[in-house]
């Protein structure tokens, strides 16, 4: 065990972060797993050219070592450094999304990465965080950080400082406190095939219409499933993400089919001597009876839902929830990168009524 040390911003001015973040982002540069908010999630990071300092996010995440790491940078000058020549689309889309939430696939340079970032593969997912203390922590270590979510593998990404030191407190150097999180989902990640083709690897918090609108010529589709069984090139393709330690069932149809089958199937989990939890839309919330119930928000409004979903099945496991329902959503907009986490946090476990 080591000392997590904490480093507490949220109430401290922009022009003061550089100041107040110069000793982690010196433990950055020096081999150290710093924990940082962005605008998706809490990461965790280190310098992503030492694989010392690689090999230590594996480590305290339990991460599989075939799952690439994301890189991040605070200005697209690093990017020359990093990754071959790509296309014109490419710049298209950082004019419209950076910084924010969109990582985006690229060749990468070889010989100036750790190999354990890329896990193998030509190509390296690189994106800038639109948040204040990301960028200030960046600008002050100078180099380019390699950060998955900082949680354990396969539990709900953080997205509170609490929720950092839940899972990693004690296997981490430092922490740095910035309040809650924004989108509350990982970023998109795509990959360019060609000069006009999105692929989405990865929905997030740049939606498919989105993308389109900042390149109408490009045609977008997304990686099949075949894909996800093949070495992942990006983050959350292959492995069971995000889970609740009680096991969730993800359940689609008619929101009347829906609420009336989750009822019965909670009722008689209870007979069973379960704890049970629901997790609903706001408009159906007072159907239901569990243990724990716990609201997305409005079914109008996925923004919200977005940002309360870890932070739920977090909640579902304070609970003590053995057995978890959740309704289904639209697809549409930042809904398709909701139900990919929901589907992933219930091992694929879903059920149509």
């Amino acid at each position: 065990m080591i000392t997590t040390n904490v480093w507490s911003v949220e109430r401290l001015p922009d022009e003061q972060l550089g100041a107040e973040l110069s000793a982690a982002a010196s433990c950055l540069k020096h081999g150290g797993l710093i924990a940082f908010p962005t605008e998706t999630v809490y990461g965790l990071g280190a310098d992503a050219r030492n694989s010392a300092a690689v090999e230590r996010i594996f480590s305290a995440k339990g991460r599989p070592s075939d799952n690439p790491l994301i890189v991040h940078i605070a200005d697209r000058i690093q990017l020359d450094a990093l990754v071959l020549p790509y296309p014109e689309l490419a710049s298209v889309l950082m004019d419209s999304f950076w910084p924010g939430p969109l990582t985006i696939v690229l060749p990468v340079r070889t010989n100036v990465l750790s190999p354990l970032v890329t896990a193998g593969l030509s190509t390296i997912g690189v994106r800038m965080p639109n948040h204040r203390a990301a960028l200030a922590l960046l600008e002050q270590a100078g180099c380019p950080v390699a950060a998955p979510s900082a949680n354990r593998s396969g539990r709900p990404s953080p997205t509170l400082a609490s929720h950092v030191m839940e899972d990693l407190a004690g296997r981490i150097d430092g922490l740095v406190d910035d309040g809650a999180t924004g989108v509350g989902l990982e970023s998109t990640v795509i990959e360019l095939v060609g000069e006009q083709l999105i692929r989405i690897l990865r929905p997030g918090g740049i939606t498919r219409e989105a993308l389109q609108a900042a390149a109408p010529d490009a045609s977008i589709d997304s990686a099949s499933d075949q894909e996800l069984d093949s070495a992942p090139r990006s983050p959350g393709m292959k492995y069971t993400h995000y889970a609740p330690q009680g096991e969730l069932v993800l359940v689609q149809g008619e929101p009347a089919n829906v609420a009336a089958y989750i009822q019965e199937q909670v009722d008689r989990a209870a007979r069973n001597g379960e704890r049970t939890g629901v997790l609903a839309f706001e408009e159906r919330l007072a159907q239901y009876n569990a243990d724990r119930v716990l609201s997305l928000g409005s079914e109008v409004e996925l923004n919200d839902a977005a940002h309360r979903l870890y932070a739920a099945l977090r909640t579902f496991d304070e609970s003590g929830a053995q057995r978890i329902w959740s309704e289904s959503s639209s697809e549409q907009g930042i809904g398709a990168a909701l139900m990919n986490r929901l589907a992933k946090a219930a091992g694929n476990r879903v059920v149509r009524v």
